[in-house]
């Protein structure tokens, strides 16, 4: 496929103010792409704006919850006001659980899907017609190694990382012939903030230490795959040797989960 020129694109980046999100409006402002920023925290986007402005990037930021209906029309309709139109989407914003399955409640799992996967289904839905008038539309899903396996104490994560990972799949499919690309992302061991959410207690789940990757290469892995014209990046080598492995041996995979899923879990 050829190579997508993202000096002028417009774009909307949610889950902007830290981690993946955050390195990566500063990657795409570099790259010369005019941006909606959408986060919850009105501090750290006002921060990060200026940041982007100060490379030179155009920037509207939009302070809200993603799962709010208002603040996802807000952001599309900031992108047609301010840019004139959208070219790429990159639904990042993202929450997580740790814990037993069993030990947890309906409300925890309605919330990592509520952020997750229907906040990113619902802004896909609403910015598609926008985004198919767009030039070399983009969409981009950024999900987790953890949505090609399952492991222990991550069940209500995982299923939401599965269930983006299916529908970028099939509207994959459904967007070919409208020129619509779709670009699946699944970072691993990153170093970002994201473990540092009530509901996230890594130090508890006895899983072996990786050295993370920096949430700034992590971003310029996505850039690049945007202008290669990729489908799936695993920005993560041990993240892509987990995924291989469950292809080819799914049994001995479920041995290894097995295996840590007997150590002590967290409360």
């Amino acid at each position: 496929m050829p190579r997508r020129e993202l000096s002028g694109a417009r774009a909307i980046l949610s889950g902007a103010s830290s981690g993946i999100g955050r390195a990566l409006a500063i990657e795409m402002a570099r790259a010369g792409v005019a941006q909606v920023l959408v986060a919850r925290r009105a501090d750290r986007l006002a921060e990060l704006a200026g940041h982007v402005a100060s490379l030179g990037g155009k920037v509207e930021i939009v302070a809200g919850d993603v799962t709010d209906p208002l603040v996802r029309r807000r952001a599309l309709d900031a992108a047609k006001e301010r840019f004139g139109g959208l070219d790429i989407l990159v639904n990042n914003a993202g929450v997580g659980a740790t814990g037993r399955f069993e030990q947890s409640d309906e409300d925890r799992l309605r919330r990592v899907f509520e952020v997750n996967f229907f906040a990113l289904a619902e802004l896909t839905r609403l910015a598609l017609p926008e985004l198919k008038r767009g030039v070399r539309p983009l969409l981009v899903n950024v999900s987790s190694i953890l949505g090609h396996r399952g492991t222990p104490w991550n069940s209500e994560y995982c299923a939401s990382k599965f269930a983006v990972h299916a529908l970028s799949e099939a509207l994959r499919a459904e967007l070919a012939a409208e020129g619509v690309d779709v670009l699946i992302v699944s970072p691993g061991t990153t170093e970002t903030e994201f473990f540092a959410t009530p509901m996230m207690k890594p130090a508890e789940t006895r899983w072996p230490t990786h050295a993370p990757v920096s949430a700034e290469y992590v971003a310029r892995r996505i850039v690049a795959a945007m202008r290669r014209g990729r489908h799936e990046i695993i920005p993560f080598t041990l993240g892509r040797v987990m995924v291989y492995l469950n292809r080819l041996s799914p049994r001995f995979m479920d041995w290894v989960m097995a295996r840590y899923a007997r150590r002590t879990p967290p409360e």
